[in-house]
């Protein structure tokens, strides 16, 4: 009796430890995902409901046995909402540490500088990912930047982040303004650093260009900018062929070849950059600039000078064929 006794403790202590086995093996073992998938983990979500999920999406072969295996094996750190890439053949311990702490798929939606608002609209109503309706934001409204996103969110919680963002921005900035700036008002910095936005892409002379419109407004000159030309025709899109001269004497709240003064709002969603070259523009003796050539800009004090360097920027488009 005693040996047999014997035998089956052995023969049970053998049993135990397959099964001790078999349950480490399955732990971090392969899974069933034969090929990368993106799952997403609701706000609120348990482990439990995470693993049905899992289930259903064949990240893993049962949500009952991965819970057993988690609760003895896992780590205590609670899981992660969002939207989770998980790689295929993926065991069961990489699984949960990817919900624990791996990070989400990070999706963006990026407004470049000088951006107007209604192709910012478009964006975000062209992205399926995210939900509901919004209107055109206000023009200047927006700080251009890259904004991250998850699947399903409301795109006007989305737009709220880019508006809070140039709020944010403007409230930080204009307490640092300096006695050269022109401008009286956050408003009047966005109306001015949207034009300064669209006539240079050069960060080096984003504030030559703010402190040349500067001097313009101080001797009530009109600042005569071409996009703000360009505005009132297409909201901010590319004109697609060049300025006529009916366009440039079109007399609207816009159009500074017509008008002393700033137009009557932003014509573009500036950047930071040129918000801060237009609150500290650069010390300049300049009143023209006219395009050299090279994707800059050429400077001048005098009509005279600015004449004879719109002369040569004539000859480089001759030569060109663009005239």
């Amino acid at each position: 009796m005693r040996r047999l006794g014997c035998l089956i403790l052995a023969a049970a202590a053998i049993i135990a430890v397959l099964l001790a086995g078999n349950f480490l093996y399955g732990w971090n073992s392969s899974g069933p995902l034969e090929e990368q998938r993106t799952i997403v983990i609701q706000s609120g979500s348990s482990l439990d409901m995470a693993a049905k999920v899992m289930e259903s999406e064949g990240v893993i072969k049962s949500a009952d046995t991965f819970l057993n295996r988690a609760k003895i094996l896992g780590g205590s750190e609670p899981i992660k909402a969002g939207e989770f890439e998980i790689p295929a053949g993926a065991s069961n311990a990489l699984v949960l540490d990817i919900l624990q702490g791996g990070k989400s798929v990070q999706r963006l939606i990026t407004v470049p500088e000088g951006t107007p608002s209604i192709i910012v609209y478009e964006k975000l109503m062209a992205e399926k990912l995210l939900k509901g309706d919004i209107p055109v934001p206000a023009e200047g409204s927006i700080l251009p930047d890259s904004y991250s996103f998850e699947r399903g969110e409301q795109r006007s919680a989305v737009l709220q982040r880019m508006q809070d963002a140039m709020k944010e921005t403007l409230a930080e900035l204009w307490p640092k303004r300096t006695k050269a700036s022109v401008v009286k008002t956050p408003e009047e910095a966005v109306i001015l650093a949207a034009i300064v936005e669209k006539e240079t892409a050069l960060a080096r002379e984003r504030r030559t260009v703010a402190g040349v419109y500067g001097n313009r407004v101080l001797k009530n000159m009109m600042l005569q900018a071409d996009p703000t030309i360009i505005y009132p025709i297409t909201k901010g899109k590319p004109l697609g062929r060049r300025i006529r001269q009916s366009e440039i004497a079109q007399v609207n709240d816009y159009n500074t070849y017509a008008m002393v003064g700033l137009p009557k709002g932003p014509i573009a969603n500036p950047g930071r950059a040129s918000i801060e070259a237009v609150l500290n523009p650069a010390k300049t003796s300049a009143l023209y600039f006219v395009a050299d050539g090279k994707g800059g800009h050429i400077f001048a004090d005098t009509l005279k000078e600015h004449n004879a360097n719109v002369e040569k920027w004539f000859a480089i488009r001759r030569e060109r064929g663009e005239m």
